[in-house]
């Protein structure tokens, strides 16, 4: 390993607490050099038998070799990112800390458990103040001290010489002394003590098996207060991190064994690709209005100027009854309307509501609340000639008094979370997605719920993705997710060329609906807030159902007709209960039990219910919108499933009809 500089303290200054203009005091040590050697890790170390010291948790399989050095030792685990020191931040890095400790404690092939149970060793996992400090304090039974210190974090990196530090250590009482009580202070103050069954926690274990936890159960409460004054630091630390990811799919290619080769031509490539999607990115942003939502101060603001949330009843009028007859205009398509027409105005209300998604999202993560009942992605798919983008378009413009969408070669991952991260309160919409791109780069942006929540974001966009039929099916974490809206209607081509009503509702529908709507919103939404904020509350706030419950009353204030039957209250149960989430294949499976009974296998005796799907495919599309409890399993295009539990979920007594009739059935199906 590098040079070991050895000194001795002359002197320290005192620590005061009170402000100057300079900022508080410091602890300052000062020094005198002695002397520069050339050492290994173990003849900085050997010859002792108690270890004090303060480390990252990155080093741990170092430790584990060094504890094998001493007698007894303590150990405090700091953190090496950059933390605000929040609940979960703590939670989380206490666990992880854990689960290395587990690991690398069974590769070294150490014991820690034994040597706790045996009061050889103590180790506590930093909670509050963290230290920067590298301190190792090291004494012998003979009463001689020595205090290791500098830059060197605690693990193979540092102490072997492949990385540069600097390294030094102090010989004797009086610094080690000093050291000590800086050791002790960190203990008992801002530490929690890892214990023997902290180490054998699990993956599914509860909070109070963690050392916070042990603890809260010592003392009966704990504070824990945010350190604000790293805020930059945090917002540094996630802008990199932000940054890194975005840059990732623009980088070379890694070879097998991970590395980069960099040359020249690479380097410039590199440089286009980033070039090329940064222009792309401006250039989508600059067609995207900045909606930005002041709940706290009552405005809204749009493109920077104040939104005039007052317009008048006659302004309110002329877009409700605009927007009735656009939907009224839905009459005119073949297929099931009334269905068609429910499901596009339940999608409106999500819709109209996504601009306070964000909010909501990010107050439940600061107070350990469910994300899901607030969703940002919405998804509208079906046959073509649905209706599906002037639907889209007309909604937008209702919003913000402009038509805007992205088309499908423009969306991916990083293209959708750096406009997301830029255009506020307007939801995104994705117009005409494949199911490549769907599969490829939607999927994972749709399950990636930490979006915002680290940068503290509270207004970004929903996403809205419309699609053809060839989008087949959506998988179980993205319906718990996703507003769906699977559509099965539409116009003939010789319809689509004599309606006139979506041209004529576009050009004249303004924005007073949802001025109104958004008026009656802002009044609302602090009520809301401190009622998620509420950790007594059991439940969801349901934010649908409240919003739904505002457009409901505008509509029938500002019509002057009975409102249509599809125009109703709604709450999240109309948006994610089994049934609506899993309608497509109630609906296969009713339309198959119609016309091909034969596909069917009913066995009472093991009350199982076996269907033949006819495809692989087929069997997988309608495997994913099955609720757990049908217990559904497939075997090639078969779909097996609980005969009782289906039953309830497809409102069919799945029987085979006996005698002449059975016969008669079977022959003509």
């Amino acid at each position: 390993m590098g040079e070991v500089f050895e000194l001795n303290v002359n002197q320290q200054f005192d620590f005061f607490t009170e402000n100057i203009d300079a900022g508080s005091k410091l602890d300052v040590v000062e020094m005198d050099f002695v002397s520069a050697k050339t050492l290994t890790w173990k003849e900085l170390f050997k010859g002792y038998d108690k270890l004090y010291c303060i480390t990252y948790s990155s080093g741990i399989g170092f430790i584990c070799e060094l504890l094998k050095l001493f007698d007894y030792a303590e150990v405090i685990f700091g953190f090496e990112g950059v933390m605000s020191y929040k609940l979960q931040e703590i939670m989380a890095y206490q666990q992880k800390t854990i689960e290395r400790l587990q690991t690398e404690s069974s590769k070294a092939k150490i014991d820690l458990t034994s040597r706790m149970d045996n009061n050889e060793l103590r180790m506590y996992v930093a909670r509050q103040r963290l230290s920067h400090e590298k301190i190792y304090l090291l004494e012998a039974g003979d009463g001689r001290k020595r205090v290791i210190t500098g830059s060197a974090n605690m693990s193979f990196s540092a102490f072997t010489g492949r990385q540069r530090e600097n390294i030094s250590y102090i010989d004797g009482d009086k610094a080690f002394d000093w050291y000590f009580n800086s050791f002790k202070e960190l203990k008992e103050l801002s530490s929690d003590d890892i214990t023997t069954s902290a180490l054998s926690i699990s993956e599914d274990s509860s909070m109070d098996e963690l050392p916070i936890g042990e603890t809260i159960k010592i003392r009966k409460a704990l504070i824990i207060e945010p350190d604000l004054s790293v805020k930059d630091e945090v917002e540094f630390a996630l802008n990199v991190k932000n940054l890194a990811k975005k840059l990732t799919s623009y980088m070379p290619k890694v070879d097998k064994k991970g590395n980069t080769s960099l040359t020249p031509e690479t380097m410039i490539q590199t440089r286009r690709r980033i070039v090329d999607a940064n222009i792309q990115e401006k250039e989508l942003r600059s067609e995207y209005p900045h909606l930005v939502i002041d709940i706290e101060n009552q405005k809204v603001k749009l493109n920077d100027k104040e939104v005039k949330l007052t317009p008048t009843n006659d302004e309110i009028k002329n877009d409700v009854n605009l927007f009735i007859e656009y939907m009224e205009g839905y009459q005119k398509f073949h297929g099931d309307v009334g269905e068609l027409q429910r499901k596009y105005y339940s999608f409106a209300v999500w819709f109209f509501t996504t601009p306070f998604m964000a909010t909501m999202r990010n107050i439940a993560v600061k107070y350990n609340q469910n994300l899901l009942p607030y969703p940002v992605f919405g998804l509208i798919y079906g046959q073509s000639k649905a209706g599906k983008t002037t639907f889209l378009e007309t909604l937008i413009k209702m919003m913000i008094g402009q038509k805007l969408k992205i088309s499908a070669p423009e969306f991916t991952r990083s293209s959708i979370d750096g406009l997301r991260r830029s255009v506020m309160g307007a939801p995104i919409i994705v117009d005409d997605l494949t199911q490549s791109r769907f599969n490829q780069h939607a999927i994972e942006t749709i399950k990636n719920d930490d979006f915002g929540v680290l940068e503290n974001n509270i207004n970004y966009p929903a996403v809205v993705i419309s699609a053809n039929e060839d989008v087949k099916a959506v998988a179980a974490e993205i319906v718990r997710r996703t507003i769906i809206c699977h559509v099965q209607a539409g116009l003939k081509n010789t319809d689509i060329l004599k309606t006139r009503i979506v041209r004529r509702v576009q050009n004249n529908i303004g924005t007073a609906f949802y001025r109104e709507y958004l008026n009656r919103m802002m009044e609302i939404m602090p009520e809301l807030i401190e009622e998620l904020k509420d950790e007594e509350f059991d439940g969801a706030v349901d934010l649908l159902e409240v919003s739904s419950v505002i457009i409901y009353e505008i509509l029938q204030e500002h019509y002057d007709k009975e409102l249509p039957d599809y125009i109703r209250v709604l709450s999240l149960d109309d948006y994610f209960n089994e049934k609506v989430t899993g309608s497509q294949a109630i609906e296969t499976i009713q339309r198959a039990w119609q016309v091909n009974r034969k596909a069917f296998e009913v066995n009472k005796k093991y009350s199982q219910l076996r269907y033949n799907a006819g495809q692989t495919w087929e069997a997988d599309r309608i495997l994913k919108e099955l609720p757990e409890d049908i217990n559904a399993q497939k075997s090639r295009e078969y779909i097996i499933m609980d005969l009782d539990k289906a039953s309830d979920f497809f409102d069919i007594k799945f029987k085979k009809e006996s005698g002449l009739l059975g016969l008669l059935k079977d022959k003509f199906t």
